[in-house]
């Protein structure tokens, strides 16, 4: 029985239970955020827009409420200078190749490191060691979330479509990447899946966008249509085709889409 003068009260704490229990919003991008891992991890939204930028001097001036840049070169005051300018900032880590010019290049065992990939410096890891890698991206994820970062882009995510020097499979691969996804969840960080389009019906649970190099050049875009239908991002670059040739299908599929150097510095050219 409800005695007299006490609705007021269950009233309000009806509504203060009900405000704890909604979902969060980012309205200044319109992203939804998730409370699954105890804090807010960033969603963003099919056709954000986005810069990508790993070389040269940081241009922070782009109109953009996405930036991705690399997770060692920056310190946590770039994310707090670029947060306080409404800013998403996602953290670029190599978590599939060794880089020898990183600062934790020693701490990799020799046993895991493969064939070159193609780029100076870099070699493809064996992802099926995860009892030596796990503890080594763990620390590259923590620097991330130290830092103030609100997502990552693990790179070379898709090495056992290449010659890496060992016999990877999918089913390895999909075991990393979704480590990779667990570790960056748990430190409260929303996590993208680069490339590895084959393996998208079944990773885009895990993931929370996608991050594409040249899928209007390899005439590969519809493969990240699960991600669109899901409401989450695919931040789409070209680096060879005029933007006559790939924006219209982007827009009509709803890719956040850029043109961009190779180098991936401040230039861009956006749909």
């Amino acid at each position: 029985m409800i005695r007299p003068g006490s609705r007021p009260v269950l009233l309000a704490l009806l509504l203060t239970l009900l405000t704890a229990c909604a979902p969060a919003h980012d309205n200044a991008n319109g992203n939804d955020t998730d409370k699954d891992t105890g804090g807010a991890v960033w969603h963003p939204a099919p056709a954000t827009p986005w810069q990508w930028q790993l070389s040269g001097h940081l241009d922070t001036t782009v109109d953009a409420p996405v930036y991705d840049i690399d997770g060692f070169d920056h310190p946590t005051s770039t994310v707090a200078t670029l947060h306080h300018a409404h800013r998403k900032v996602i953290c670029y880590l190599s978590t599939g190749a060794w880089e020898d010019f990183r600062p934790d290049a020693d701490e990799f065992p020799k046993s895991v490191l493969g064939r070159g990939n193609g780029w100076k410096g870099e070699r493809w890891l064996d992802i099926r060691r995860t009892d030596l890698l796990e503890p080594l991206m763990s620390a590259r994820l923590d620097m991330c979330a130290k830092k103030g970062f609100d997502a990552v882009e693990p790179d070379n995510m898709d090495g056992y479509r290449n010659r890496t020097g060992f016999d990877l499979t999918a089913t390895d691969q999909l075991r990393y990447n979704r480590l990779i996804a667990r570790l960056a969840h748990e430190r409260g960080m929303a996590v993208g899946l680069k490339n590895d389009l084959d393996q998208i019906p079944r990773l885009v649970g895990d993931f929370d966008f996608a991050v594409n190099e040249q899928c209007a050049q390899y005439d590969e875009c519809d493969k990240l249509k699960p991600f669109i239908a899901a409401g989450k991002a695919v931040f789409h670059v070209e680096y060879e085709l005029s933007t006559d040739d790939f924006c219209a299908r982007s827009r009509k599929l709803r890719l956040s889409s850029l043109r961009k150097h190779y180098a991936l510095d401040a230039w861009r050219k956006a749909c």
